[in-house]
């Protein structure tokens, strides 16, 4: 005879396996796995994507007969990455790398320095995701190249 406490044991445990899994990419734990040269090479890819999505999605509304399901594919992808770029930005740079600094402390220059660029960058994303203007790109891209000169020479990698 089946227990009560049997049956739940069995439905939870079948539940757990048919939920959908959701992995994050940091967990806001100082644990110190995750390395900043990824997070600026993940954020490069990500321009780069927005690149590429900009330049297809300018190439298919210029045909004569647009193919506006692709369009709206390449817009939604731009979108993504643009939101990722911000989500390397907020969630693991300024959250949890970026040390506050007292305006009487010898790092202060170099926190409003690393603030300015990672402000930059977010907003240049946000700026990608209302336009297809390429000149975004490459602005992008120096802002990023910007903050990482400094970053890294400020914490000696």
């Amino acid at each position: 005879m089946k227990t009560p406490y049997k049956s739940f044991t069995l439905l939870a445990f079948i539940l757990l396996l048919l939920s959908p899994n959701s992995s994050f990419s940091h967990c806001q734990v100082p644990c110190g796995i995750y390395e900043d040269s990824l997070r600026i090479q993940l954020l490069d890819e990500h321009i780069t994507t927005i690149e590429k999505s900009m330049t297809e999605i300018n190439t298919l509304s210029k045909q004569n007969a647009p193919n506006y399901n692709q369009i709206v594919r390449w817009v939604n992808n731009k979108e993504v990455h643009a939101s990722k770029i911000q989500i390397i930005v907020s969630e693991y740079f300024l959250h949890q790398r970026i040390k506050i600094a007292a305006k009487d402390n010898h790092h202060y220059d170099s926190y409003i320095q690393n603030l300015q660029s990672l402000h930059q960058i977010s907003v240049f994303a946000m700026k990608s995701k209302q336009s297809t203007d390429l000149k975004l790109i490459p602005t992008l891209r120096k802002t990023l190249q910007l903050f990482a000169t400094h970053y890294f020479s400020e914490h000696k990698h």
